[in-house]
């Protein structure tokens, strides 16, 4: 039975390609994006409707869910950041910039959207988070600390929201997105990185997107305050001595 999801962050590498997979499951997907050109690219493809705006601007988020509908199945929240900066150079700025992208606009916007969730009877919600998170990766201070609070925020909602909103939390290791590209457009660097993954390459966004599908769906109904590891195995895997 076809449903209906919200994605922010529809035109990132994660955010586009879910909605790819589940617009060809035949979903109804309201697409929400800071670029109009992309964004309006992409809505056409998948004959979705979409919202264009800033997640920092809570009227926007308030706008975006009205225009997705009275009723939504599910929200996935796919915008994230990549702050690799040692501490002495972090500012109070990237603190709070990174705090806000990743968590508390994440939290408003299931806010905003809890009617629309309550009132389809059984909603899902989606969030990122990163094995940076518990993994202690240094340059990682600022997107570490926020993608933590997304980790916390994963539990506390899935326990407020029970039984009838669902809310877990896909946690990355590197993976070839185009916010990612510095980190992985050198051939050198990417082998260097992919190396220290059990297996040893980088994340691709379908192995995001396959699992993000899943988990908005009724096949993981008995799924939720879940943060899962789509990394290769390098968050609880050593296999070199």
């Amino acid at each position: 039975m076809p449903k209906k999801y919200l994605i922010y962050g529809a035109t990132g590498g994660i955010g586009s390609a879910t909605a790819r997979l589940l617009a060809a499951r035949g979903h109804q997907l309201h697409l929400v994006g800071r670029n109009p050109d992309a964004l309006g690219l992409i809505a056409a493809e998948l004959n979705a409707t979409y919202s264009t705006g800033d997640v920092l601007d809570e009227t926007f988020l308030q706008r975006s869910v009205a225009e997705a509908g009275e009723s939504i199945d599910g929200l996935i929240y796919a915008v994230g950041s990549i702050t690799l900066k040692a501490l002495p150079r972090l500012s109070r700025a990237d603190f709070i910039r990174d705090y806000e992208l990743n968590a508390v606009s994440a939290a408003l916007s299931v806010q905003a959207a809890l009617p629309a969730l309550k009132k389809s009877g059984h909603g899902a919600v989606l969030f990122f988070s990163s094995i940076a998170a518990t993994q202690g990766f240094g340059m990682h201070a600022s997107i570490a600390m926020a993608k933590g609070a997304i980790s916390s925020l994963t539990l506390s909602l899935a326990a407020e929201l029970a039984p009838h909103i669902r809310v877990n939390a896909i946690a990355p290791s590197l993976t070839q997105t185009p916010l990612s590209k510095s980190l992985w457009q050198n051939d050198t660097m990417a082998q260097s990185i992919a190396s220290l993954h059990p297996i040893p390459r980088l994340g691709h966004v379908q192995d995001l997107a396959s699992l993000a599908a899943f988990l908005v769906s009724e096949e993981a109904s008995w799924i939720t305050g879940q943060i899962i590891g789509v990394d290769g195995g390098r968050s609880t895997l050593r296999v070199k001595g």
